[in-house]
């Protein structure tokens, strides 16, 4: 079976994929909150990413080889990031997705994929809504 990476085309789908990405979320209002999060030079975060994402679609693992374990949650706690974030995040990558991914079969499993790992990333968390800790006697 073949690897997301394969399937999108290689290294140059994964590079225009991200490209998109950050193209969105330098231009869409509705994605302010995750733009100011970032330098104002969007470019060391197009290569990290795209170096990120080559490995975890099943490629060359570039930012390993360069960086080590990307420690993505780790890496991600100095900033606040909840709901809001992550919707804002997940609409840059969709409409990202939409344009690089032809196949709806796996533009659907890399939507998935994503909304799952941005989901992870939230360290602020709505008033009343626990960050995955059960109280004893609660269920899990």
């Amino acid at each position: 079976m073949k690897s997301p990476y394969e399937q999108l085309g290689g290294d140059a789908a994964v590079r225009k994929l991200v490209e998109c990405f950050y193209g969105y979320m330098d231009a869409l209002p509705e994605a302010r909150l995750i733009r100011d999060l970032h330098p104002p030079d969007l470019s060391g975060s197009v290569e990290k990413f795209y170096l990120f994402l080559s490995g975890w679609f099943g490629g060359p693992d570039l930012y390993v080889q360069q960086y080590g374990h990307p420690r993505l949650r780790a890496r991600h706690l100095p900033f606040t990031i909840g709901d809001e974030e992550r919707d804002q995040w997940m609409l840059c990558m969709d409409k990202a997705l939409n344009d690089v991914v032809a196949d709806e079969k796996l533009r659907k499993q890399l939507h998935k994929a994503f909304a799952d790992m941005a989901s992870h990333m939230r360290n602020k968390m709505p008033p009343g809504e626990a960050m995955g800790i059960v109280r004893p006697g609660e269920p899990g």
